[in-house]
């Protein structure tokens, strides 16, 4: 076990997190479901648990989080400015850096926000179907102070069975603020 993964697995215990799952050793590119996302605190726990499993965790974030006095400090966490007043295409842009990366994890919060949502962006889904690497779920429950990774996903294309398997994966997973949490539900 390497330090950075010593250390941040002292510190989750510290305040009291297990971490939950191992990443297989096979797998090196893959996106990671973060959810679910109720709060600033998820991005912490996101970037301890990569870090406790060894990981290189990247996250895409709005580029206001990356403003002075902390973009530095965002930057160092993993992140990656998005500017989402403009239509690009993230998809394409996640996709490449999958394909283009020896090892990357990329984290992703499908609701898009800490806030209650409808449903969830599907995005996620279409970055790893498209660099052809597997979904992992990634999550923080706060009721039972676990973090970590769980099921482990290669999309098949039918992204509506697909979600259901991940539904079923978050349907006892607790977020900080229960009531922010957003239903597992895509567009029909």
């Amino acid at each position: 076990m390497t330090l950075k993964q010593r250390f941040a697995r002292w510190w989750l215990s510290l305040t009291g997190w297990k971490v939950v799952g191992d990443l297989p050793p096979d797998i090196k590119r893959f996106v990671v479901i973060g959810a679910p996302h109720t709060s600033n605190w998820d991005l912490y726990g996101a970037v301890l648990g990569a870090m406790s499993m060894n990981f290189r965790g990247k996250w895409l974030g709005k580029k206001e989080l990356f403003r002075f006095p902390f973009g530095w400090l965002m930057r160092w966490l993993g992140g990656i400015p998005v500017d989402r007043s403009r239509r690009t295409n993230m998809v394409d842009f996640a996709a490449k850096l999958l394909e283009t990366s020896d090892s990357l994890g990329l984290i992703i919060p499908p609701e898009g926000t800490r806030s209650k949502t409808p449903k969830w962006k599907t995005g996620f889904y279409y970055i790893a179907y498209k660099a052809r690497v597997p979904i992992i779920c990634g999550f923080m429950d706060y009721a039972k102070r676990e973090l970590g990774i769980g099921l482990i996903l290669t999309p098949t294309g039918n992204i509506h069975e697909d979600i259901k398997i991940i539904r079923d994966f978050y349907s006892t997973v607790q977020g900080k603020y229960p009531e922010k949490m957003s239903p597992v539900e895509i567009d029909e």
